[in-house]
């Protein structure tokens, strides 16, 4: 079950510089995208150019990542998804956005759901790369794709050895394997190590939490809540999130299609760019 948390932002806070949001393109239409667990908004880079031809394009480091403002943090917010969604609601009511469409990599695509259930008219159309509800092995009828003592191991060795955490991570995201569709090995190690340091460069006060709240949270319940038209996009080979977990998605969504990409990995918009930009494209414009 969700639970709402309360917008209480100090005075003299400032929503755009603690989330670190840049505003950029020349459309009519807003553009909301928020990146996934231990990213931050450079991972959008290769989508941004096409779509600032289209959009008004915001993006924003949740508070904890990238180069948010870290003072800002706070440990019981933090905690809970709710906590990174309120990020969103905040940015939007301080930007005075609403009807925008949302793309959500990952675990954003989950607090996107929260945002929409909340303040379901910040929303016009959702987008979600690769998401997953839930990470766990539930039931016969779920399998997230990791049995729960898997992810509590996998969490513990961030306070035992950080750097091997994000080695064993960081190429699991990117997708090992290679294919003839995929990025040169060149470009696959360097998103390897780009991921690696994402991971590493951020303090495990902050990052452990966020970890906690993704890869333990349960978020099945809420699906059949949404009523926003979403397009989910999944990778035909992702070793997080398997096929089977958009297809669950899509049948517990009201208003849902689902699109499968031939690809590994689990960062379509960095490997795969110009395929989510024309779905996004055409996804709008035939709704």
């Amino acid at each position: 079950m969700t639970q709402t948390l309360q917008s209480k932002p100090n005075q003299s806070t400032d929503i755009t510089k603690r989330n670190n949001v840049n505003i950029s393109g020349k459309g009519t239409q807003t553009i909301l995208l928020a990146h996934g667990f231990g990213c931050n908004q450079n991972m959008w880079r290769f989508m941004v150019p096409q779509l600032e031809k289209h959009f008004q394009v915001v993006m924003f480091d949740y508070v904890g990542c990238g180069n948010s403002d870290f003072s800002a943090y706070q440990e019981s917010r933090y905690q809970h998804l709710e906590g990174y969604a309120l990020d969103i609601i905040e940015i939007c009511d301080d930007l005075n956005m609403q009807d925008i469409v949302f793309v959500g990599h990952s675990i954003s695509s989950t607090i996107g759901w929260i945002v929409a259930d909340q303040r379901p008219e910040l929303f016009s159309h959702m987008i979600s790369v690769c998401p997953s509800p839930c990470f766990i092995n539930c039931d016969q009828e779920y399998q997230g794709g990791f049995e729960r003592s898997d992810l509590d191991g996998l969490i513990q060795l961030m306070d035992k050895d950080y750097i091997g955490w994000g080695n064993y991570l960081a190429p699991m995201v990117v997708g090992n394997n290679l294919s003839q569709i995929e990025a040169n090995a060149d470009e696959n190690d360097s998103l390897i190590n780009e991921l690696l340091t994402s991971f590493c460069s951020t303090d495990v006060i902050y990052s452990k939490p966020f970890a906690q709240a993704t890869f333990l949270s349960d978020y099945r319940e809420l699906l059949p809540q949404i009523t926003h038209p979403c397009l989910l996009l999944q990778s035909s080979n992702d070793s997080l999130v398997d096929v089977s977990v958009g297809k669950y998605t899509q049948q517990k969504l009201q208003s849902s299609e689902l699109k499968i990409i031939e690809a590994n990995g689990h960062c379509l918009h960095m490997t795969h760019p110009m395929h989510v930009f024309n779905n996004i494209q055409s996804f709008i414009a035939n709704d």
